[in-house]
């Protein structure tokens, strides 16, 4: 019966690990924290920039139209009544393209 030994090579291997490992934590960068930062760049911006009359929809679901802009949050207008929200909680604004014309507008 033969038997084969594997054996790693000497000295060479350390080289090639590092430079996979390296190529890992860069793709892992791109892929995956560059486009979360962005994102979170783009809603603080958008939470920094809303103006009354704006119709949004909040993080938890909720549409609603702003009513007044203060510095720790909003009022919307639900077809509820009126509640007051952090300006954390807006998710994004609720535009025609994506919910429809009539839709947005009833």
């Amino acid at each position: 019966m033969i038997t084969v030994f594997l054996q790693a090579q000497e000295g060479g291997g350390s080289g090639m690990f590092m430079l996979m490992m390296l190529v890992m934590v860069v793709g892992f960068y791109f892929l995956m924290l560059r486009p979360q930062i962005k994102k979170q760049k783009q809603e603080k911006k958008f939470q920094d920039e809303i103006k009354p009359g704006t119709r949004v929809v909040l993080t938890s679901g909720l549409h609603g139209k702003i009513l007044q802009v203060m510095e720790d949050g909003v009022i919307i207008e639900t077809m509820s009544g009126k509640q007051k929200y952090e300006k954390g909680a807006i998710s994004r604004e609720m535009t025609n393209a994506r919910f429809g014309g009539d839709k947005a507008e009833k």
